[in-house]
């Protein structure tokens, strides 16, 4: 059976790697065949909206039956789109004939009539703990700026005086930033907002 693989991972985590090789271990264990560019994964943040290059393309080639089956680590890391859209994804997958297992949630294959209801349960618990992480996020963030931290990359001070006593010299620009300890990109634009450009 032809097999493809969707996951969607998050920054920095050394399970990514993990999740795609069990993934792996498993389709061959029944002897299903992935074929390499069949795997689709997406390396997102926790928000649900971003953009899944990698999900439409596996969409895509699934309508074009380019594989029997969607195998994937578990519904919220295919979906956490809300209920409704999930539901949406996987029944344009079984009408295109093209079947999904999830691989930590096998109890869906024994669920009968009722498998639309637990999906829908599963697939509204997905979406809030995404609701839930951004809320925190926001949350920590709001808590930082109150305590008196600064957001972002911190200013960095360019003392143009000494930039131009070395440029009078003959020193090139990259030079200068290298003496300075800044990138040369930051001096370039420096130098130019102090002439005018």
């Amino acid at each position: 059976m032809k097999t493809a693989i969707y996951a969607r991972v998050s920054t920095g985590k050394q399970d990514n790697e993990n999740q795609l090789s069990q993934l792996r271990e498993f389709a061959s264990k029944q002897g299903w065949t992935i074929a390499h560019e069949h795997e689709y994964v997406d390396v997102i943040t926790g928000s649900g909206k971003k953009e899944r290059t990698q999900f439409d393309a596996m969409m895509l080639a699934a309508s074009q039956k380019q594989f029997d089956l969607l195998l994937f680590w578990k519904l919220d890391r295919f979906s956490r789109e809300g209920v409704r859209k999930t539901l949406v994804h996987l029944t344009r997958l079984e009408g295109w004939g093209v079947n999904w297992r999830s691989f930590m949630e096998p109890y869906f294959d024994s669920c009968g009539q009722f498998r639309d209801v637990v999906i829908s349960i599963m697939a509204t618990l997905a979406e809030q703990e995404r609701i839930n992480i951004s809320e925190r996020t926001k949350a920590g963030l709001k808590r930082t700026v109150r305590e008196g931290t600064k957001l972002g990359r911190p200013v960095v001070v360019v003392d143009m005086r000494l930039v131009q006593k070395r440029r009078a010299k003959g020193e090139s620009l990259r030079a200068i930033a290298k003496a300075l300890k800044v990138s040369p990109a930051l001096l370039v634009k420096r130098v130019h907002q102090q002439i005018g450009h």
